[in-house]
């Protein structure tokens, strides 16, 4: 069996096929032994092994045999249940991961988005809590800026001149400031428009980068769960999103050494950014 490239499991009623070579990623692990015919309790029936153990669960003992990683869903519940598989199969490195269930539970995410309208121009902060979501949104924002005399204004601006971007004002980690409009000096008019990825489209108006933003979002996955004025006075409206951000994995990292086993010699490696 151990030079067979292929390995039929049925688990619980659930049938699996995978490499060997997948099921000897821990050589001291039951499911390495029973590829090499090396643990009675599994026999070998019509071509497959029979494991009377659950076949929902095992889904979740296979996706960490081929990556090396523990990425749940966040609706995931059954910690210590899986945990228990784990340790029966001799997979104590994920065992060990599942242990640490706090890292692998899904967070709230909270994001705002204030906005406000002056006249021509209109100002937008977003605050997130997650940096990696501001990071990211920050890379689908782009602000295009402009310049031409008032005379020309009667055309096109985008066709007048070539837009130049701008970077993103980026007060900390966790928040960005940007603006879009008009704005008069002289004879000269400055113009920003906004272009929000994956739509191709520059916006000039206030209200319709801020329709743009909030449909990205709701896409993105979040929950609109409150909107409300700040400063009536300055006409600051507050938009509060709201999304379950899946946990980053877990993984390990083996170190396959002469007279050692991947069990023995397995390294825990938090695979996590932006807290």
């Amino acid at each position: 069996m151990s030079s067979r490239e292929l390995v039929i499991l049925s688990v619980g009623g659930v049938k699996f096929v995978t490499r060997a070579s997948t099921l000897q990623q821990f050589p001291e692990s039951r499911l390495a032994r029973m590829v090499n015919d090396d643990d009675p309790e599994f026999k070998l029936v019509n071509g497959e092994f029979f494991v009377d153990r659950d076949g929902a669960l095992f889904n979740y003992i296979m996706d960490f045999l081929r990556t090396l990683q523990v990425s749940l869903p966040t609706d995931f519940s059954d910690y210590q249940r899986l945990q228990r598989e784990a340790e029966y199969y001799g997979l104590y490195p994920l065992a060990d991961l599942l242990s640490q269930e706090h890292l692998l539970k899904p967070r709230l995410e909270i994001l705002e988005v204030r906005f406000s309208l002056q006249g021509m121009q209109a100002f937008f902060r977003i605050f997130g809590s997650c940096s990696t979501t501001i990071e990211a949104l920050a890379e689908q924002i782009t602000v295009f800026t402009g310049q031409q005399s008032g005379q020309g204004w009667n055309s096109p601006f985008s066709s007048q001149k070539q837009l130049v971007p701008l970077p993103l004002e980026r007060p900390s980690h966790h928040d960005m400031v940007f603006l879009c409009g008009t704005e008069y000096s002289g004879d000269q008019v400055m113009a920003r428009y906004v272009s929000i990825k994956p739509d191709n489209r520059k916006l000039i108006n206030g209200t319709n980068v801020l329709g743009l933003l909030l449909d990205s979002l709701l896409k993105d996955g979040f929950h609109l769960i409150s909107t409300r004025t700040v400063a009536s006075e300055e006409k600051v409206e507050c938009y509060t999103f709201e999304r379950m951000k899946r946990a980053a994995g877990l993984a390990i990292v083996v170190n396959q050494t002469a007279g050692s086993s991947g069990v023995a010699r397995a390294r825990r490696s938090q695979m996590q950014k932006g807290k």
